[in-house]
Order: structure tokens, then sequence, then C-alpha cells
């Protein structure tokens, strides 16, 4: 175990061999460049869900004769705190799904977000007053996987980063940052993933700084965000000269870093024109720099949303940065909507060798969204990292059947599961297995509305149930129920109470077939989010309703405190997984995917990843508005939301769903799906095969043994069609 210890001039790291840890910082400081920097915003990837050292550590045996050292990691990492809350939702956690990919396909990157003393919000729930936000406590300090790199010269200090920053009138100020990296640990051990956290929360950064960094998506004004943003893309230059990084593309997944744009403008004109070069350069020459630039970056945009598109007042901008960034960016970030704003997703867009879409549908709606950039948008969908999201009961199943054999380390292997079709000691353990899935999940929840009800008369809080405020042990949940699950972030055009519009229709259609539903949801609103925190309030309002006019056979149950944990009982546990976006307004969506990972099927509409994963109706159902994308289309107003539309054909369909899982003459149907699930949707909706698409935009010369693990992996599916 002791040569899972490894040390180099930024510190001690536990996990890796010396081996592999020399391995990585040579393959990311080698002159030829050939590695990647991923800019994020968000990264979530929480110990409790997935993690590769602490399933070691579990198997292994650690006795006195172990060195002190060799303890003291494996105590933090069994018994250390599992969350590291420096994700919001969906975003985040396909970055870190990414992340263990090129891990595990050994990519060489290295990547870099914000570290969040404060976290996201943590979400109460009550019943009266909706959603609540506090502020999430958690210590870097003694989370594992987290490591303070270390000063090379004075190896008992932390290093720490200047990053110049201008702040009223070309006034510069430096805002410091210590460096924390966190280990993306490959499934073998054998490669890992640095992400370097920017921690700006110490005493010698300014307090406004210091503020500014402490919360994700910090919403007290737009000058607030506007400085995270900075705070974000300013870093990347200095952190690529202090650790020796010699990365020759940076990915910005989404536009939130996209101020490095600027600082590799300027570095290019300085060395082409001089240190004057903010009075000396002209347009001509910061276009040039531009296009220069413009060959290192790789671009990914993941919503068509327009709240998800940076746009900030001239004057905002003119506070915190210098009047040379001001020019640069009239030169090419003017909105083109409002004259008075920038507009960061354009620059992102303008500045870029590559830019993708993150499905086939998203894509053709980005190009009608940016028209001038139309004919460099192209189609890489995402996907969910498969080691993380399916469940310790199907990966048994799976690891049971020779068919897919090799399926860890090769998700393409799925591809044999239509061999299974006629097996029937697969189904039955399939059954057995998803069956082990639903009790976990509905354990969970019946666990929580208990404790609810103690809560009641220990707190103020009100529970969010309406089943916590009935007589304990009479209403809990049974597993055998055909159970919907719904998890997400709360937006208004995501429509979680869609299903609920006509609830009349929707009790008659339970109660004249006499088939009980669970309805288990979860999911947070963004704090600034009004219109999202009521969709939440109106789902909790919604409980009694659906209980009282099925005559209980309804049961809607909604989970706070939506973290990767939950979700991964949830799309694990679920009978089927609902999605309702307003189409063609979800870029992708990922939750479907993992459902169907564990070989769940979906019941949505026809937007993002699942027009690519339907596959004929083979894998699930799909409802609602199917019409061609214009742009029209793209209103999110509350009027054109496509309620009584879409819900009146989610009535008429789900009769349908519910015969198939509960008639016995239709149920081996149902477990097609399942089957059909694993055998078209597992190969291609995984980090795997999209982080393949991705090494082949950046351009890495990789050793032939992982290229053509690569090219394996990109023959099963193309993305861009």
């Amino acid at each position: 175990m002791n040569k899972y210890i490894a040390t180099n001039q930024w510190g001690t790291f536990f996990g890796v061999t010396q081996k592999t840890l020399d391995t990585v910082w040579g393959n990311l400081t080698n002159p030829a460049g050939d590695s990647v920097i991923y800019i994020s915003m968000e990264i979530g990837a929480d110990r409790d869900v997935y993690h590769p050292i602490k399933k070691m550590l579990q198997q292994t045996d650690i006795d006195k004769t172990s060195t002190n050292l060799l303890r003291h990691f494996a105590k933090l990492y069994l018994n250390g705190p599992e969350k590291i809350p420096n994700y919001g939702g969906g975003l985040g956690i396909l970055a870190g799904d990414t992340l263990k990919s090129f891990a595990d396909l050994k990519i060489p990157a290295i990547a870099v977000s914000l570290l969040y003393r404060k976290g996201y919000f943590s979400q109460l729930v009550d019943s009266r007053l909706g959603q609540i936000s506090t502020a999430t406590d958690w210590s870097p300090e003694n989370t594992p996987t987290l490591y303070l790199m270390k000063n090379p010269e004075f190896p008992e200090l932390p290093l720490e980063i200047e990053v110049p920053f201008y702040y009223g009138r070309d006034r510069e100020v430096l805002a410091r940052a210590r460096l924390w990296l966190k280990m993306e640990v490959s499934a073998n051990l054998d490669y890992f993933i640095p992400e370097i956290l920017l921690d700006y929360s110490i005493p010698s950064s300014p307090d406004w700084i210091r503020q500014v960094s402490q919360s994700l998506y910090d919403s007290i004004s737009d000058q607030a965000k506007a400085v995270q943003r900075r705070l974000l893309g300013a870093s990347i230059v200095t952190i690529k000269k202090t650790l020796g990084i010699t990365a020759n593309t940076i990915h910005l997944n989404e536009q939130h870093g996209v101020v490095v744009v600027l600082n590799l403008i300027a570095e290019w004109l300085a060395e082409k024109i001089g240190a004057n070069y903010p009075v000396k350069a002209t347009d001509a020459d910061i276009l040039q720099a531009a296009d220069e630039v413009a060959k290192h970056l790789v671009f990914t945009i993941h919503t068509p949303v327009k709240a998800g598109h940076d746009r900030f007042d001239k004057n905002i901008i003119s506070q915190i940065g210098h009047a040379f960034c001001s020019r640069i960016l009239h030169l090419l970030a003017q909105d083109d909507e409002n004259p008075n704003q920038y507009n960061f997703t354009k620059l992102a867009m303008r500045v870029n060798r590559a830019t993708n879409s993150v499905s086939r549908l998203h894509k053709c709606v980005t190009q009608k969204q940016f028209p001038q950039f139309a004919d460099k948008i192209t189609a890489i969908t995402n996907g969910v990292h498969h080691l993380t999201w399916i469940s310790d009961a199907k990966a048994a199943l799976y690891d049971s059947f020779t068919e897919l054999k090799n399926w860890r380390e090769d998700p393409a292997v799925f591809v044999n599961a239509g061999l299974l079709f006629t097996s029937e000691d697969f189904r039955e353990n399939f059954e057995l297995a998803w069956k082990e899935d639903t009790k976990k999940l509905i354990s969970y929840v019946n666990n929580m509305l208990s404790l609810h009800r103690k809560q009641m008369h220990e707190t103020w809080i009100d529970p969010p149930n309406y089943l916590s405020n009935l007589d304990d042990g009479e209403h809990v949940l049974d597993p055998a129920v055909f159970t919907v699950g719904f998890a997400r972030r709360f937006s208004t055009y995501k429509r979680a109470d869609l299903i609920f519009d006509d609830m009349d229709k929707l009790a008659d259609i339970i109660v004249s077939h006499n088939y009980p539903v669970n309805f288990i949801y979860a999911g947070k609103a963004h704090p600034s989010d009004e219109p999202g925190k009521s969709i939440i309030k109106l789902v909790l309002d919604l409980q009694d309703d659906l209980y009282i006019k099925t005559n209980g056979l309804g049961k809607l149950i909604f989970i706070p405190g939506y973290d990767m944990d939950i979700a991964k009982m949830m799309v694990s546990g679920a009978h089927a997984w609902l999605n309702s976006p307003k189409r063609p307004l979800e870029a992708s969506g990922t939750s479907g995917m993992k459902a169907a990972m564990n070989g769940i099927p979906n019941i949505s509409t026809m937007d993002g990843w699942w027009v690519e994963g339907y596959h004929e109706g083979k894998t699930g159902w799909k409802f609602g508005y199917e019409a061609d994308i214009d742009t029209a289309c793209l209103s999110e107003a509350p009027s054109t939301l496509l309620y009584e539309q879409d819900s009146a054909a989610f009535y008429e369909l789900f009769p349908e769903i519910l015969a198939a899982f509960y008639e016995t003459d239709l149920r081996s149907r149902y477990i097609d799906k399942c089957i059909y699930n694993l055998q078209l949707n597992c190969p291609i909706f995984n980090t795997h095969r999209m982080a393949a698409e991705y090494a082949k935009r950046y351009n890495l010369q990789l050793p032939d043994p992982v290229a053509k693990r690569l090219q394996k992996l990109r023959n099963i599916y193309q993305s861009d069609v």
C-alpha cells in the first residue's frame, strides 16, 4: 500500500504510484504541448457515489505495520467528508464525469475551477415556504482527495499565485489565490487528472475578492458574477506559467472562463508589439491576435436558454478591467440585441478553432441562435461516466454475464446486450437487481418521511411532503408500485409540473385502471430564480390533491437536498425516468442517460439527447410537440410553454406505459425496453465515447495504445452527422 504514496515539488499525494505521478506531470509539462487545460466554473465528483481509491482501501487491511502516513490517509479516505460542494447541477457533474473518463483513457489534461468556501447553497424545503437557501459549511482542509499545493521554494508554505486585476479606472490590484489540487483518479489507479481549484478566500487577497469568490454562482449582483468569471479566466495564464504547463489547447466548458481570451490576446500583442501594446495596437492587430489565439481554443456551449449566456453591462466591465480589455470586447463581444452590453458567449464563439453543441438537435438550435458562426458549430453529444452511475446491483449483474465481459473498461461492449434478449437467466436477474435498487430508493424515501414526522415537533421546518403529515406506518411507499423519477434543476422551461397540469385527468387514469403510481421528485432552483422556486412550491402544493383524488393510489414525493448520491439512487431505482422540457430548450440532459445505464426506460419530450436515444421507441416513450425548429419556438415566455398541448399528449400515452409495467402479458415488452437501453444507449451516451471525440478536436499526439483505444470508441458513434 505504501507504493500509493507519491511526492513531487507540489506536495505528497495518495492513491497513485510515484511512476504515475511523474508520468502525469511529465505529460503536462512536455515541451511538445500535447495536453489540454479544461476550464469549468463548476466540477462535481462526490466520493460517496464513486471513488476508486476509497474502494481499494475498503478491500485492504491497514494494520499496525503500516506507516503513520499511510494510516493517516486511510483514515481520512475511509471516514472523511464525502462531499465537495463545488457544483450546482448538470454542468458540474458532466465536468466531473468528463475528467474521470479522461483519467480512465489516459488523455493528458489538467482542469481549472474555483474553490468555493461556501460551496453551492444547501437546500431546505418547507411545505409553506418552499425552497429555503442556506450556506453550505465544509472544510477543504479536512476533505480527502484535496491537497493544498506547496511552494517549491518554501515547502512549509502553501503555493500562492498573483492574478492581476483592475478595479476602477485602470487601478491595478492583485488578487491572490492558493491552489488546491484534487485528483480524479482512473478506475485502475494508473492515471489521474489534476484538478486545480483556486482559493481566493485567503487573508492576502482583497476583502471584496474574498467575499465574491466564496459561493458558486454568486448572485448578489451582476458585478459579483462578472468578478467571479474574471477570477476564473484571468488565472489561467498565471497557473500555466507557475506550474510549467505546456498545453497547446484550452477547452472552455461553457463560456464562464472566456476572460482567458483577453489575457492571451494581450500576451500575443506584447510579444509582437512590445510592452506598450495598449497604446500602439491597432484594431487590425487585435483582430489578428484573436485569430492566432483562436487556434488554441475549443469551446463547448451547453444551453440555448438566454439566462445561460453571460451578458454584462459595459460600465460593469469597465469597473473591473483595464481599458484595453474593453477595447478588445468592443471588437469581439458586442451584444447584437443590446449595444450597452458585452456578450461573453459571442466572444467564446468568435475566438476558438472548434465550437460544439452537446447534442445533434442542440447543434441546429445553436446554429439558429448564432447564424454568423453556423459553419463552425458542430455536435459532440454528451455522455455520463458509466462506472459512476451504474448501481452496485446492476454492476454485479453485468459482471456475471460473459456477453458483457470487460464492460467496465470498454462501454462499447454493451452492444452485445442484444444477445441477452432470449436469456431467461439474464431477464430474471435483471429484475432482481432492479428490485434491489428500487427497494434502496423507496427505503430512503420512507426513512426520510419518518424523520420528517419527528422533526415536525423539533424544528420550525414544516415537512415538504404531504405524507409526512399522515399517521406513521400507514402511508409508506411500496417498492412494487410503479415509480416515476424526476430530478434536475428547477427552471421554467423544464416544466417539472407539466404532467400535473390537468390533475383530474391524471387522477382518472390512475383510478380507472387501478394502477398505483409513485412520483418521486428532487432538484434545486437557483436562489435568484424566483419562477423556478415557485415551481417547487407548486409541486409541494399538488401532493395532497393527487393523493386525495386518487384515493391514495397516487403519491407525489419531494426529496430535498438533491445531490449526486440521491441522483444515483433515483436513476437506478425508478421504473421510468421522466423528462418534460419544452422542445428545443434542453440542450442535452444527462439524467436520462444515467437511467439508461441502469436499463431504465425514459419518458420524454423529443428534446436534447433523447432525439438520439429514442431509437423509434425501443428504449422508452416520447410525447409532445415535435415540429421543426425555428426561432419562435426558442421563446421561454410562460404563454409559449405548451402546457396544455404536451400534457394532453402525456395523458394519452400514460395508460400504455402503466399497462406495460403492470400487465403480466405485456411485462416482457417492458423488459425488452430495458435491454434495448443497454444495447443501444450504453455504448453511445458515455463520457468515454464523448472524451474520445474531444481528444480528436484537441489534435493530441498520443501513444499508440491510447490513440487506438480512442479511435475504437469513436467508431461506435459519430455525434456530428
